[in-house]
Formats: structure tokens, sequence, C-alpha cells
């Protein structure tokens, strides 16, 4: 090098480390494109430039903003750039770079412009170990240092890589998401988790200092949404394919108002929120692909595997919580799989969102449309911020195939994609470039969430997508926790036992089979008026049972687990266990081995408190102390029959159980230790239980509804629960069936159709539950054309909710008025008939 060519080089290296230019705000670059690097804006000296799908920016800004060194070779036109044992090399012109010795290939080549050198931007940042994120809707690029976000796939190729890794080969047949159905009652499943029990049983009771009630939600000023709502004038519901508007005061004068049909035939409603100045209808729709029709691919037989096993001979009904995924079939040794043939669905689903104006209640008018792909899998507003979470379907087996990458596996139609009406008509591709995945724990599936800000609607969706899948969902205020299952296949050959265990293995499975092991990953976004970014991950050992086993205080991070099979009575049988992880997602306490044999049926947080449910044959409440979280500590527990599968707060002292009563029985056919009795679920029960004292909790009072056979939706729906501790006040909606005299001593018998509708209760700690009345939407013919069963039907009431003094019972075709003091009904309204949609 010369000493002019050294002088320069010199030169530049002392302008580079003024190069970055600070801005109080993110400044808009050339085609309105923003930059941020670690979340903070920056505003580089010349417009960076959009070059075909490459933004290409001001080498001397970028290298000083990112930490690098960077040497020049007039003559080569060749930069040099260095930071730690990190080295790359470009030159003006060529698209060959060279990372170390290693030669890349750009997709566009340096240029200079206006006597600046510019280089892209995701090849530079990536080869210094930031990520480089693309948000197409807001047109705003973030770089993240690699330590506080997460990888990108970046090409076909490398997804494939990553697929392989984690398991997911061309027989796996993996290829099936993890549908929002199996996704979503796996998280409204009844149990629940909040910061502390005062205000959890406040939440109950939301908006009830405005005189009505709101969804009983997980956490307060978390709203969730719920197929009804009310603002303390008007009652939303979402009816079949529409969402009807009801004018509930005055009570005696109730009509309709206006109904919401949507444009979209193949739309169909499925929850709603809404605030003093919009409506959201979130919904599903589906748009078809038009072209040649999608020819039959073999798959690989899949099985439904329980996310937890159950003891045939446990109490466990249809109603369970109990969740089932998807799992690829081992093949026996020296077997094959059998295939069967699976015709893709062509065509794009989605979640999509409505928001309402609700200027004009008689005439609704929509004023934004976001879509998501995928299924629907659960969501949150805190204030004006929402949030969806979606799953998309990934066609593993084409994509594994050897010619996979050939046939459209990385084309825009099977990668993950949204819409926002604010941006277009348009859906937006999220290229793999820009798809993040979670190291180790890679699945077959897209995981999108959107977020967005009702209170700016100038701003753009924020849309975010991570190969994997969301399972299970939990948010606080200000953090949003996704849960996700993984197995990791146990050492293959025979488990040596100890000799105990030897003797008491099960009969019906060979002791050399090690069942896989089940871990849970949790993932940690950060929440901020309407945007998300990812902030960690951790990782506990079993399976929670829902989002309400999930539960964030003082700012650690608090789950419940099921590890091993009920089924099993070796050491592989199952134990329940609490984790507390910290801000980074590190588990710093854990209580491991509670209740062997037996699995968690509810968890409810209460500040420095947690109270679990476990059951096989009795149900044994523990009372968990985590106010130390690197010494959590079981208090107490309590051995009752029967069970709960939601636990809800009446005060800090006192829990309300809801669940089922059982009958523990004799078991003639005895299979080993621990079998020598079974238990049947009868009626459903309701408990007061008193933990006071928490080294001896109490069961108060109790209260059994029907027999065998009655079932309510508040036992995996705790939105069912109307709950008012100021009114004292408890209703839900409740199927009972009661068993014929003849058969009263028989535990096995179900019993016949009796009654459909709500049960409302008074409540307090003097005299426990009383049953003020009941409310039901079925007729006289209704009643005398029931057999010994019944169904959803349309006159099923479904919520309740209050309003001042009176009380609002729902069903599909109407809304009923009951005074609150004796249950009077003072007023109805029939809803307009239903005609379903033509094809």
């Amino acid at each position: 090098m010369s000493k002019n060519q050294s002088w320069m080089a010199r030169l530049l290296v002392i302008s580079l480390l003024a190069g970055a230019i600070p801005a109080a705000a993110q400044a808009q670059t050339e085609q309105g494109i923003s930059l941020s690097l670690n979340g903070g804006p920056v505003r580089f000296s010349v417009e960076p430039q959009l070059v075909n799908s490459t933004l290409m920016v001001p080498l001397r800004d970028v290298s000083t903003t990112l930490g690098v060194t960077v040497e020049w070779e007039q003559a080569a036109k060749t930069a040099t750039a260095v930071k730690g044992e990190r080295s790359i090399q470009l030159t003006v012109g060529s698209t060959t770079a060279y990372r170390g010795d290693t030669a890349v290939t750009l997709a566009e080549a340096p240029v200079t412009v206006q006597d600046k050198l510019l280089v892209p931007l995701r090849f530079f940042s990536e080869s210094f170990d930031f990520n480089v994120y693309w948000d197409g809707a807001n047109r705003a690029v973030s770089i993240v240092d690699a330590d506080k976000s997460l990888p990108t796939v970046g090409s076909v190729a490398r997804l494939q890589e990553l697929l392989k890794e984690s398991g997911f080969g061309t027989d796996s047949g993996s290829g099936f998401a993890a549908t929002g159905a199996v996704a979503e009652k796996a998280m409204s499943s009844a149990a629940a988790a909040a910061p502390a029990a005062a205000a959890q049983a406040k939440s109950a009771d939301a908006a009830g200092g405005a005189g009505y009630s709101g969804t009983n939600v997980q956490v307060e000023g978390v709203d969730e949404a719920d197929i009804i709502k009310t603002d303390g004038q008007y009652i939303y519901q979402v009816n079949r394919d529409r969402v009807i508007v009801t004018s509930a005061v005055p009570a005696d004068n109730m009509s309709v108002v206006g109904t919401v049909y949507v444009d979209d035939r193949n739309f169909y409603p499925r929850e709603l929120y809404v605030d003093d100045r919009h409506l959201v209808v979130i919904g599903t729709t589906f748009h078809p692909q038009s072209g040649e029709p999608v020819q039959p691919e073999p798959m690989p037989l899949l099985r439904d595997k329980p996310a937890v096993s159950a003891n045939p001979s446990a109490a466990v009904d249809s109603g369970s919580s109990a969740s089932v995924e998807r799992m690829p079939v081992v093949a026996p040794a020296g077997g094959e799989l059998k295939k069967i043939a699976v015709r893709p669905n062509p065509g794009r689903s989605t979640t999509k969102t409505i928001v309402y104006d609700l200027a004009d209640r008689s005439s609704l008018r929509p004023v934004r449309e976001t879509e998501l792909e995928g299924n629907y899998i659960s969501s949150r507003k805190i204030g004006d911020a929402l949030y969806v979470i979606t799953n998309k379907y990934m066609n593993s087996f084409q994509l594994m195939r050897p010619n996979g990458a050939e046939a459209g596996a990385g084309t825009d139609a099977s990668l993950p994609a949204y819409r926002d009406s604010n941006a277009g008509t348009n859906f937006q591709t999220i290229g793999l470039e820009d798809v993040r995945y979670f190291p180790k724990a890679v699945k077959p599936n897209y995981l999108l969430i959107g977020g967005l800000n009702l209170g700016e609607p100038g701003k753009n969706m924020q849309v975010t997508s991570y190969l994997g899948s969301g399972q299970h969902v939990y948010a606080s205020a200000s953090n949003l926790y996704i849960g996700v299952n993984e197995y990791e296949a146990a050492p293959e050959g025979p488990v040596a036992l100890a000799a105990p265990a030897a003797e008491q293995a099960d009969r019906s499975m060979p002791p050399s089979w090690t069942p896989p092991e089940t871990q849970t990953v949790i993932y940690k976004f950060g929440l901020n008026q309407g945007t998300v970014h990812y902030e960690g991950r951790g990782k506990v050992p079993g399976h929670p049972l829902n989002q309400f086993s999930m539960d964030e205080h003082n700012g650690f991070f608090r789950i419940a687990t099921t590890s091993g099979a009920m089924w099993r009575n070796d050491e592989f049988t199952s134990k329940n266990n609490v984790y507390v992880l910290d801000a980074s997602m590190q588990t710093v306490g854990k209580l491991e081995d509670l209740a062997p044999g037996e699995r968690i049926y509810s968890v409810r947080y209460a500040g420095d408190r947690a109270y679990m449910v476990t059951f096989r044959n009795v149900d044994p409440l523990f009372v968990i102390d985590l106010k130390e979280p690197a010494a959590p500590a079981v208090l107490g527990k309590l051995k009752i029959p029967g069970y709960s599968d939601y636990l809800h707060p009446y005060d800090e002292n006192h829990l309300i159980g809801f669940g089922k009563e059982t009958v523990e029985v004799a078991n003639k056919g005895a299979g080993g230790p621990g079998e020598e009795t079974m238990a049947y679920y009868q009626g459903m029960k309701i408990a007061m239980f008193d933990v006071s004292d928490v080294k001896n909790p109490k069961e108060l009072f109790k209260e059994t509804i029907g027999d065998r056979g009655t079932h309510s939706d508040l036992l995996h729906n705790h939105k069912a629960l109307l709950f008012s501790r100021e009114k004292q006040l408890m209703a839900f909606p409740v199927t009972v069936m009661e068993v014929p005299n003849n058969k009263a001593a028989d535990p096995t018998a179900y019993g016949e159709f009796a009654f459909q509708g709500a049960y409302v209760y008074g409540i307090d700690l003097h005299q426990g539950f009383q049953l003020r009345g009941k409310i039901t939407h079925l007729t006289d013919d209704d009643l005398k054309k029931s057999g010994s069963g019944w169904y959803d039907g349309s006159r099923n009431v479904e919520r309740l909710l209050y309003i001042g003094d009176i009380l609002y019972s729902a069903s599909p075709d109407a809304v009923k008025a009951n005074r609150l003091s004796d249950l009077q009904e003072v007023g109805s309204v029939t809803l307009p008939p239903w005609t379903p949609k033509q094809p």
C-alpha cells in the first residue's frame, strides 16, 4: 500500500468513527424505510437505497454503528471489515464477497453513490453476529445483537437442515400443524394464574366498578376475547356466522339494534372484544387458490397421542382438559409404516380481525381488517394494544423430499403471509430470511404474532414469524409467554430397573420400553403498545396442563408441569413439578416429584403461593410456598374425593373449586400396586376451600349438581364463569343429568337429561353456596321432546353477565333478563332467525 493509500485508509477509518448520526426518532429513508439498532433509532448520513429486494446502506455508517473497523484498498476498490475474529471483504461492483476465506455470492454488488460506498445491510450485519429483520407492512428494518434475538432461517436449504436436525425427515410425516382447535382447547382448559389472589378475584368482576361485568380473565388488565361482551348498555354476541348487537337497557325493553354480516362468505367469527370506541371481531376465513388441483401426497400414518397419558380407570371424561397432539408413529424394528394419501387443501386459511367503529351501532362500519395466515391460537388486548397469535401449516413432507426445493417449497405460496388494510389489499409474504427459528426446538409450522395499536389507526400491524408452533399462551401486562412441547427420544436399549420397580412393572408394557422425555420450551416476548420483541427462552421438564399453569410475579416466571405417564407404575410414572425462572428465563428454583402416579388437573397462583390439584383416585390440593423463588416448598395438602378442573379465588384465604365428584370402588382386575381401586366421576362438584392455615387447608362447603354425565363449559373454559364477591353472585351454564332411582347405587350409571341452563348461586363465607334459582331458555315443548340425552341446541345458555342489578343470560336464540334480587324475569328478546350461508 502506498503512503497516499495508507493516508486515505486512515482518513476513512477516522470518518467511519463519526459516521452514524443519532436521531431523536427513527428517520424515514428513501422508500419510507426506517432503521433501528437494538430497539433504538438510527439515522445514516446518506439515505439507504433499496436495490430490488436488497437494502444498501453506507459502509462507514453501518460499520461505526456496529463497532466494526474498516480498511480500504483504493487500487482494488476493496473494503476489509474486521471485528474480533470475524472479517469480511467486499469489492465495488462485484457480487463475490468473502467471509474469512469463504467466498459468498451477494444478491447485489456494493455500489458507490454520491462518493459513498453502499453495501448490503443484511450480509454485513449478519457477518458480525447481528440479526436483521424486515417489517414489510411498516417498511422498517431492525438490527439486533444475536445474543438478544433469534437467528433467521435464511434459505430453503437451511430450512431443510433445521427440520432434519430436529428429526423431521422424509419419513417423519410431521407436516401437520398443531391445529387451532387442539391448541385452543389446551389454552382454555380450566385452571388459572394471576398476580395475586385479591386481584384475581377482582378480575372476574372486571368493570364491576362501572356497574357491569366483564369477561372472567386470567390476569387483571389483560383482556381475553370471548363470544359475548357488554359495555354496560349493549350486549355484543358472536352468533353462528354473525355478530348481534342488543340494546340491553332498560331490561324490560330490550331490542336488537344491529346484526353484522361479513361480506367474506368464508368468514366465521370466533370471538370478540369491545371498548368505548371499537368492536373487534376475530374469526377464520379461507381464500381458495385458482389453478390445477393439487395431487395427493403419500404421508406416513399418524396417531393421536394424549399430552397427558391417562389411566383408563381414572375419572377422566370427554370434558377433561387433557390435550391431544399429533405425533409421528415410530416404525417397529424391521418394519415399515403404512401410508395414507392426504390431499393438501389448495388455498390460504387465515385468521381475520375486523375492527368496527361503534359510532352507529345500528350500522356498524368496518374501519380496518388484518389477516394472519394460519389457525387461530389465541389473542390478548391490553388497553388499545391487540395481539393475535396463529399457527400456519407447513407441508414438511413435500419440503423434505429430494426435490423439495425445486418443487416450490420456498415459494410465496408455502411461506407465511399477512395482510393489513392500512397497507393495501394484497398479502405480504414473509421470506425465510425474516423467519426466525428457536434453536433446538424447530417444528414444521410457522408461528405468527401480530400486534397493532387501535389508538394509532395510521400505524400498520407489526408481524413476526417463527419456525415452530404455539401450544400454550400466557400474557401478563408487559410480557407474552408461549410454551411449546418438545420430545426427546430416550436412549435405545433395555432400561435397568431397581428390583422393586422391576417386580411392580406394568404387565401390559415391557419394562424395557422407555417413553420419550417431554420438555417444555417457553419463549418470552416483551409487549409494548402493539409491538412484540423477543426477550429469551427457558426450558423445563414435563408439560403444562394449559396456559393457566403459567404465571409471572415480581419478575419471575412460574410454571407447573406433569412429566411421565399415569399408566406406568415404575420410575417412569407421572410426577408433578413447579419451576421458577428469572427474568432471563434461567431456572432458579424447582419443586419436583409431587403426587407420583397422578397428573395436574388445575393450578392457581396467588402472589407468593400456588395451589395445585392433582388426581388419580382422590384429589390432593397442594399449597405451595413460592416466596423464596430459589426454594419452592409444599406448605400443606388436603386429600378429598373428587377433583377440581378449575380453581377460582374468593379472597386471599379462600378458593372455589369447580370439577367433578368421584366414587372410589374396588378394582377386581387390578394389574399391579396402585391399581387396587379405581374412581368413577359423578356429578359436577363445587367446593369452597379455606387456606388461611396453609399447613392444614380445609374444605368448608361443597355442592354437587346432578349425576354422572352432568357437564358445564366452565370445566374447560374459565370464561363461562360469572362471579362477583361484592354482589355475592356466582353463575354458570350447566347441562344436568340425573340417574333414575333404580340405578342410584351404580357408580358407573350415566344420568338422563334433566336440565340445561344457568345455575345461579349466592355465595359467602358463612353459608357457603345457596342456590338462588335456575334460568333456562328451553321451552316446555323442548323438555317434552328431550330423551335421555341432550345436545348443543340453539336454546342452550352459553354465557351470563350483569348490568346493574339485572342478570342477563344468552343463548344462540335469545337473551333473557332477570332481577338479581329474586331472579324474576323482567324481559327477553328473541334474536333474528338464522339462515345458513349458501355455498
